[in-house]
């Protein structure tokens, strides 16, 4: 199944950082079914430690508190592991990190999720930038 306008978007249940307070926390699982009855924003962006992904996220993280009063969640993902995401979680903006980011990001680690929603590149594994709300 691919996603298509208008038609229900593709579940998924995958290993997250939610409420993870260190590396033993890390993997907790999210599903699409846990945001039903508000908006989510999902977004994929292509690999942690890039050069433009972490404006991207920060700007996000930035204006949370505005999209949680339109009853709005906010979740990244890639094909990183949560391993991954974790220590790009910890390392200051300064160094092109994105502590403080106030959302989960998902690890798609299988690339099934990135493949469902149309934005995976099949030649290097790698899931594209793409945003759905």
């Amino acid at each position: 199944m691919f996603v298509q306008v208008g038609k229900p978007a593709p579940s998924f249940t995958l290993p997250s950082t939610k409420d993870a307070t260190g590396p033993k926390d890390l993997g907790k699982k999210i599903s699409l079914s846990d945001y039903r009855g508000k908006w989510l924003v999902f977004f994929f962006y292509p690999l942690d430690f890039t050069f433009v992904c972490p404006t991207e996220i920060r700007a996000l993280s930035d204006h949370y508190d505005q999209l949680k009063e339109l009853d709005t969640e906010i979740l990244g993902c890639s094909t990183d592991s949560v391993h991954s995401h974790w220590a790009w979680l910890k390392l200051p903006r300064e160094q092109n990190g994105i502590a403080g980011t106030r959302y989960p990001l998902a690890a798609d680690f299988t690339k099934e999720v990135a493949r469902a929603y149309g934005v995976l590149d099949e030649a290097t594994g790698v899931a594209q930038r793409g945003l759905f709300i």
